[in-house]
């Protein structure tokens, strides 16, 4: 008696749509937790928590020490760079200037041959000459034929036939860029901020070991939900809702009382991911394909019992 087909379900030579549904194929999505996005209070460069922070005009905050150690190698590397371009160019005029010669040189040999005739005279007499017209192994006609013969070969195993592309080094920018915008940044554009602390008694009680950093204006707790903006003036920090209600209309800064326009207001970047999402796209897709190079196109889901 035949089996039914319910029995008999999984020996197709393809993938049915469960079968599929259950191995993964497809587009699978994931919402991003607090563990894959980079907190506010940590440095672009070392994500540890930052210590003296300083930030550039496009909202990046650094620790004070990694920027001045990342400005510094730039330097050091653009500096590189700077010598081996002279080199190069060094290098450059003096083959020119070795062209030049074995130029005039010739121009001196083929005059020299014009007006004393082609056959060299030789006082030495015991210079050996055969009737080919070969001088010894170094003679000059012996190179010419090596070097004809090597460059027509294809020999291509032996180093002295390998073809030699030349490097060029082109000329290095002299400006240090930002190691998190790709900007152009300078030392004297990074200015400190300063973030307000929570000093209530009843969060002091329940406080980690983090610190928890408050808006000054409205007292809310800063966190990677909220835009924070900076004044580049005086560098205290505040949300963006209270930035936009006070600061940009009254034009002072409401900790120092200090002056500011709308364009000294600097948004701070939300942390980044590992993945293409970040700021409010925070969801990683991922597509999974079904075959041989996969590794589950051997596999067979579990059946039900």
């Amino acid at each position: 008696m035949p089996q039914r087909h319910s029995k008999n379900n999984n020996d197709l030579a393809f993938f049915t749509y469960d079968e599929k549904r259950k191995l993964g194929y497809g587009t699978q999505k994931e919402r991003l937790g607090k563990d894959s996005i980079k907190p506010f209070d940590t440095c672009c460069l070392c994500l540890k928590p930052f210590i003296d922070p300083l930030c550039c005009q496009k909202g990046h905050v650094f620790c004070k020490e990694c920027i001045l150690e990342c400005l510094l190698a730039q330097k050091k590397d653009i500096k590189r760079k700077l010598a081996a371009h002279a080199a190069q160019q060094k290098q450059q005029k003096d083959e020119e200037l070795e062209r030049l010669s074995l130029q005039q040189a010739r121009e001196i040999d083929a005059f020299d041959q014009q007006n004393h005739g082609a056959v060299p005279q030789y006082n030495d007499k015991s210079h050996s000459r055969d009737k080919n017209g070969f001088h010894g192994a170094n003679s000059v006609k012996v190179t010419s034929y090596e070097e004809e013969a090597l460059r027509t070969m294809k020999a291509f195993w032996l180093p002295s036939a390998t073809p030699e592309a030349p490097v060029k080094v082109d000329a290095p920018s002299s400006d240090t860029i930002c190691p998190e915008g790709k900007e152009k940044l300078k030392l004297k554009t990074l200015f400190s901020i300063y973030f307000t602390e929570d000093n209530n008694k009843e969060n002091k009680r329940s406080k980690s070991v983090d610190s928890n950093y408050i808006c000054p204006s409205c007292k809310v707790t800063l966190t990677n939900t909220l835009s924070l903006v900076a004044i580049n003036t005086c560098g205290h920090v505040f949300c963006k809702k209270c930035a936009d209600r006070f600061i940009a209309k009254d034009k002072f800064c409401l900790v120092c009382n200090k002056e500011c326009r709308e364009k000294n207001l600097v948004f701070l970047e939300k942390g980044g991911t590992g993945f293409a999402g970040h700021d409010e796209h925070l969801e990683a897709t991922e597509f999974k394909h079904l075959g041989s190079g996969s590794g589950l196109g051997l596999v067979r889901p579990a059946m039900k019992t």
